[in-house]
């Protein structure tokens, strides 16, 4: 192997000059240019995998642990310096396809670098904030977005970064991403929104504890859910759930179960052709109706749908083993038919049609 490397630079520093100055040519070479640029950068990543990957060093030498500490030390430096990391995110296109592995492979391999208590790729991450602009934006090229939503997904799992990319106005663009037209970017964009939902449950609850960020999240997932394919809206709601479920999002759950129109779309998803969005409908029905401090609204919409409840929960999921399920839908069946007897007249005909689901899902 170690013919592939006798034309290396003799130091990190070297290397990732080179690199760089070939990645910088991708942007600016059309043709064979262009092409030969691609291979040397291809050529330089494999180096820098292998250094990665304790196979051989940039000197020919074999590795001792000390000497490999002190050049990954080294090479991690040159990075940071020399803004590598970044011109290698926004050239990813014009990288050759297993060449872009190794970019990931580099990018969260710096990331779980520590040096001490510190993680010095997220405090060089924190103040290059336009790295983390372009990978948030990797949904819209779709040639590379799974290979930028890994490294994404990577660098959100501090909670610093997270942090930063929560308060960053391009985070609501992910409710768009997941509408997409492929399939895999689409799933990728949701797979990176609900690890940023979910991850840092304190950082989340603070961040929907302000009723503004609260009206627009609860709005943006009511839009997707309503207008969304099975999946989208399979996942969702089930998301949905999730999060109503954490306790440090007890603001942002209040106000979604205090909102009557909430409500009429997940009482739709009740009668959804689908078992499983009908099951995650359930799971957050469930909350409205064990909410001890209900809206008069919340409430009056219930008992006014008692009836069709009843019928539809009395055959939900009938057979199913599991006495948890079995526990709550009982108690769920029990709350609605407590609730008070409603007079219905003209005005609120409406509202009976509301629920349609059948008795027999």
């Amino acid at each position: 192997m170690a013919f592939l490397f006798k034309r290396n630079p003799r130091t990190p520093g070297d290397l990732v000059r080179i690199l760089n100055e070939q990645v910088v040519k991708l942007d600016l070479t059309v043709g064979s240019e262009k092409k030969k640029a691609q291979d040397e950068v291809s050529r330089h990543l494999l180096t820098l995998k292998a250094i990665l990957n304790g196979e051989e060093n940039i000197f020919n030498e074999s590795f001792s642990p000390t000497l490999q500490t002190d050049s990954l030390t080294q090479l991690s430096q040159e990075i940071y310096s020399s803004d590598l990391m970044l011109n290698l995110i926004s050239n990813l296109t014009d990288i050759e396809f297993d060449a872009r592995k190794i970019v990931v492979l580099l990018f969260n391999s710096l990331l779980r670098r520590k040096a001490g208590t510190r993680s010095p790729t997220v405090d060089y991450l924190l103040g290059r904030p336009k790295i983390l602009s372009t990978l948030m934006c990797g949904p819209e090229y779709s040639e590379v977005s799974l290979n930028m939503g890994l490294m994404f997904r990577e660098a959100i799992k501090y909670e610093a970064i997270a942090k930063c990319v929560l308060y960053d106005p391009q985070f609501w663009r992910y409710f768009s991403y997941v509408n997409t037209d492929s399939f895999e970017v689409s799933t990728d964009a949701f797979t990176t929104l609900r690890d940023l939902l979910t991850q840092h449950e304190s950082l989340v609850g603070s961040f929907l504890s302000s009723s503004p960020v609260t009206e627009r999240f609860i709005s943006m997932m009511n839009i997707t859910i309503s207008k969304g394919n099975y999946v989208i809206k399979r996942e969702f709601t089930k998301l949905l759930g999730d999060l109503i479920m954490v306790k440090a999002n007890y603001k942002m759950m209040t106000a979604y179960v205090n909102d009557v129109e909430n409500l009429k779309i997940i009482m739709l998803l009740l009668g959804d052709r689908s078992k499983n969005i009908q099951l995650e409908g359930f799971n957050v029905f469930k909350v409205f109706v064990a909410n001890p401090k209900k809206e008069k609204a919340v409430t009056d919409i219930l008992a006014k749908n008692r009836g069709k409840l009843l019928d539809f929960l009395e055959g939900f999921n009938k057979d199913r083993n599991d006495d948890l399920f079995m526990a709550e839908k009982e108690y769920i069946m029990q709350q609605i038919q407590n609730l008070p007897k409603i007079v219905i007249n003209e005005k609120s005909a409406e509202s009976r049609e509301l629920f349609k689901g059948e008795s027999t899902p």
